[in-house]
């Protein structure tokens, strides 16, 4: 999910992956902060007052070493009989595209697809930052930024793409004319083209990596 937490546009990105062929799970990274009710990201990005509920509410709770803790039990709850054996892709926007490739980095064995869409602090001076772990990730990585955010900024790109292009981590770091925040058809950014461009990619990478069930896939 991205920073807005879970409602119907960020399930519906499950519920596509899902008609594509896949087991999709679609977490709730802010449970630790209680109940909830969807958010309206036109309201939140426009009230200072919603920002600043955001993060010390939800976000401070949030934080990368918990939701990697978290996503074990995630991956642990991916082997029930019903998915077909084999690696786990992943994909995020916004907070979760730096979650998505950390998970890359802490669960290797497992995570074979790691997707980031309008990612924030992919490659900061943080001692959390994705891009530290760079050697451990053995998925093939796909990263979208745009051109106008400040929360992946021209230095972050380069940094990323050096730190995967040492490790020798099959990757590509793209960057689409938008804002940030542009994938999600709730956000008063979104932008249309750049989304099923997102589509296309993100499809592309998980089905190149995993397996589907074909009486699922749409013709």
């Amino acid at each position: 999910m991205d920073g807005m937490g879970i409602r119907p546009a960020v399930l519906e990105i499950g519920e596509r992956l899902a008609e594509h062929g896949y087991v999709a799970l679609v977490p709730d990274l802010f449970y630790r902060s209680g109940p909830y009710e969807p958010m309206d990201p036109h309201k939140v990005f426009g009230d200072p007052e919603q920002r600043k509920m955001l993060t010390e509410k939800f976000f401070a709770l949030a934080t990368r070493p918990a939701v990697m803790k978290d996503t074990r039990f995630f991956l642990d709850y991916l082997t029930t009989p019903d998915v077909k054996p084999g690696g786990v892709g992943t994909t995020g926007y916004c907070m979760g595209g730096g979650m998505s490739l950390l998970a890359a980095g802490t669960y290797p064995d497992r995570v074979v697809a790691a997707a980031s869409y309008h990612g924030a602090r992919l490659a900061t001076d943080l001692p959390d930052s994705p891009h530290l772990l760079a050697s451990k990730i053995r998925a093939r990585v796909y990263v979208a930024g745009a051109t106008d955010d400040a929360n992946f900024p021209d230095e972050q790109k380069a940094r990323l793409e050096d730190a995967l292009t040492q490790a020798g981590v099959d990757h590509r770091i793209e960057t689409y004319p938008a804002k940030h925040g542009w994938a999600i058809r709730d956000t008063p950014v979104y932008d249309a083209a750049c989304a099923e461009r997102h589509w296309r990619t993100l499809l592309e990478l998980f089905d190149a990596t995993l397996k589907r069930s074909p009486e699922r896939t749409q013709s």
